[in-house]
């Protein structure tokens, strides 16, 4: 079988892709992030338990990475606005680090591999933004899709 660009017509325009053909199924998606900080700013994080002049730090990241989950499609262009069924982030204190997960599902008849990788993305983002005061040597590393089911082929790291 000969992989090609879903996203570009033959002409080599941007393409939507038609997905109306496609079955309807139970499609989930997992990615993962991290935020690594240097080790006093973490270590003075985790002091005030991951609270910040503008709240929880882990709970606003929470709350904004299931925000961009939901607008994925507006911020992607080539993506389908699609009927959610499950957003779940986990944000885990590591070694000088955080360490986000989020999983999504719907049934439908396109992957929700994009809303959990924009899930975080957006998190990590916050992260940087309620921490950057301390530090700008904060880095937003290693995002990547660990696991996706439901469509024509199912992949796991």
């Amino acid at each position: 079988m000969e992989k090609k660009l879903s996203h570009i017509d033959e002409a080599g325009n941007a393409s939507m892709v038609d997905v109306s053909n496609k079955s309807t199924t139970v499609r989930t998606a997992t990615a993962s992030g991290v935020v690594r900080f240097p080790e006093w700013v973490y270590s003075q994080l985790a002091e005030d338990n991951f609270l910040g002049k503008k709240g929880s730090i882990i709970q606003t990241a929470v709350i904004a990475g299931i925000q961009g989950v939901k607008k994925t499609a507006e911020l992607i262009p080539l993506c389908h606005q699609l009927n959610l069924s499950k957003v779940n982030i986990e944000i885990t204190p590591n070694e000088n680090c955080l360490k986000i997960l989020c999983e999504v599902k719907c049934t439908e008849r396109t992957g929700v591999e994009m809303e959990a990788l924009t899930g975080v993305s957006v998190s990590a983002l916050t992260i940087y933004d309620m921490c950057k005061a301390l530090s700008q040597d904060i880095k937003i590393e290693a995002i990547q899709l660990e696991k996706k089911t439901g469509g024509k082929n199912d992949f796991n790291r």
